[in-house]
């Protein structure tokens, strides 16, 4: 049975073996052509060469009859012979008078015998010389009859000479032989030649066939078409090779070829001249299209040993980050706050319990009411009031940790967060909020270890986040250990820490972080008492 692999094979062979058929077709074919078009044209060359070579003896025979017509009849035959000697391309020379006797032959038994065959009428045919096909003694054979006139113009005779056909048939023969012999021999030179081109084109193509490469092809386009990011492929030169459907559909390209060349064009300038030039990977180059789209740009060169071949960028779709870390960070928050409910609620199992225990059975379900009512009303107000569900899971987290760290939540009254408000991504919210969140509870459990005699009651953190068109607003209020006023212009600088070594970078990450999303962050704080810290957006 044939193997996937064989059938693999096989199909890959395919372009490889039609290449080399055709290309032996073409020459076999025109080899034969052009020798069978030159064994021709030399044919009928020698076919007139061979006309020629009789009219040329015939008329040199006339000329040395005319010089030896008188010699003794011995002398004139030994003349003739030797003649007739030194003209090997020529078969038969016969002369024969007006009486048609055999003047001379070279066959000379036949010398004074009667000339039997068909005589050209000359004077009827108004010209010296005619060459005919005609059989005789010999065979088949071709003849040239030359006139011979005397002095005063009068008839006395003609001039046979004559060809064989054998002859002819042998040169032909030869002739065929020949070009047969250079068709044979050019056609394995060509394939010889086919041959060594073959294996200079494989080397070319990196010991790889050329249906490889197409198979490679192939595979790769549905490689880049299948995949979510844009790519966009140059040459040296900065020719676009290649261009997936998902980087024109980035690049507002994907409809208008025109369009498509000269967004390209202006892309490539700008992202991949630098890494064609320094032969260095970018990544992360942050981009904004002109529909809006937000863009992670990697640059990546193409290198051929040391030189660069070209260069490849990769588009990323900002957004579909931003909502993969959305999930990523609701998900997280989430977990958290599961983990602190989880804790929590253990505490107040304890309680619980020991109620049921000492038999106050009244104010173990008054407590399982209260709590009960606590946590619903909580989770309700954030889920109503906050649209955004990784900044309403952060929220619910915080609340449950600040449960376990025994801090009052406190959630400002007409707290209200649309999304559609305010253009920011969601990490971005979360992490502000977050570290303003984790810095107030553990300014109220400084607070706690440096006074122990600070009541539960007076451990409240109070949030507030509020949006309207363009505007955001979010405040964080402890009520924990204060700034001190010595140190309220070092609390954004990095590495700054009343908490110790290894400390000091929320505060400092976080005001960079709102910095350069366009807002703003301040704070009031009264040492002993408590600190505020609010935060503002505007956007046009």
């Amino acid at each position: 049975m044939k193997t996937l692999k064989d059938s693999k094979k096989g199909s890959l062979n395919t372009i490889r073996k039609e290449i080399q058929r055709t290309h032996l077709f073409l020459i076999v074919v025109i080899t034969i052509l052009l020798s069978v078009g030159g064994a021709y044209i030399n044919i009928n060359a020698n076919a007139q060469a061979v006309d020629q070579n009789l009219l040329n003896t015939a008329d040199l025979i006339s000329r040395l009859y005319s010089f030896t017509k008188n010699l003794p009849e011995d002398e004139f035959r030994t003349y003739f012979n030797s003649v007739c000697d030194e003209l090997p391309n020529v078969d038969v020379i016969s002369i024969v008078d007006s009486a048609n006797i055999r003047l001379y032959h070279t066959n000379n038994t036949l010398i004074g015998t009667e000339f039997d065959g068909k005589v050209p009428d000359f004077h009827i045919e108004g010209k010296g010389f005619h060459v005919v096909d005609e059989n005789g003694p010999s065979g088949p054979q071709r003849r040239t009859y030359a006139a011979l006139y005397d002095e005063a113009g009068t008839y006395c005779g003609f001039i046979m000479t004559i060809i064989l056909k054998t002859s002819i048939h042998s040169v032909t023969e030869k002739t065929i032989f020949l070009f047969m012999a250079v068709t044979i021999a050019a056609i394995l030179i060509e394939i010889l030649i086919s041959g060594t081109f073959s294996r200079r084109i494989k080397q070319k193509l990196l010991g790889y066939e050329p249906d490889t490469f197409s198979s490679m092809f192939t595979i790769r386009d549905n490689i880049l078409e299948s995949i979510h990011d844009g790519i966009i492929a140059v040459d040296d030169e900065k020719n676009v090779q290649f261009t997936n459907s998902v980087a024109k559909k980035i690049l507002d390209c994907e409809e208008n070829e025109k369009i498509n060349q000269i967004n390209e064009k202006v892309f490539v300038e700008k992202f991949l001249s630098n890494t064609l030039n320094t032969a260095q990977s970018t990544f992360g180059i942050q981009e904004k299209t002109n529909s809006g789209t937000e863009l992670l740009v990697d640059c990546i060169p193409v290198m051929k040993g040391s030189e660069v071949n070209g260069a490849v960028a990769i588009l990323h779709d900002r957004t579909e980050y931003t909502k993969l870390m959305e999930d990523l960070s609701g998900t997280k928050y989430l977990v958290d706050s599961m983990r602190a409910n989880n804790h929590d609620f253990t505490n107040k199992l304890h309680v619980i319990l020991g109620l049921i225990q000492i038999g106050e059975y009244d104010k173990a379900v008054s407590y399982i009411e209260n709590i009960s009512i606590i946590q619903r009303e909580t989770l309700s107000k954030v889920m109503h009031s906050v649209d955004n569900p990784s900044f309403a899971a952060l929220l619910i987290g915080k609340i449950a940790r600040a449960s376990e760290c025994n801090v009052k939540f406190i959630l400002k009254e007409g707290i209200h967060f649309k999304d559609s408000d305010i253009q920011l991504p969601s990490e971005a919210l979360v992490t502000i909020a977050g570290n303003l969140i984790d810095n107030a509870l553990d300014a109220m459990n400084m607070k706690v270890s440096l006074d122990s005699m600070t009541s539960a009651s007076g451990r409240e953190l109070v949030f507030g986040t509020f949006t309207k068109p363009g505007e955001l607003l979010i405040t964080v209020t402890d009520k924990g250990c204060g700034i001190p006023d010595d140190i309220k212009e070092k609390v954004f600088e990095n590495g700054f820490s009343t908490k110790g070594t290894g400390r000091g970078v929320g505060l400092y990450h976080t005001k960079q972080l709102i910095e350069s999303l366009g807002g703003s962050i301040s704070f009031e704080s009264q040492a002993g008492k408590g600190t505020c810290f609010i935060v503002s957006f505007k956007q046009c």
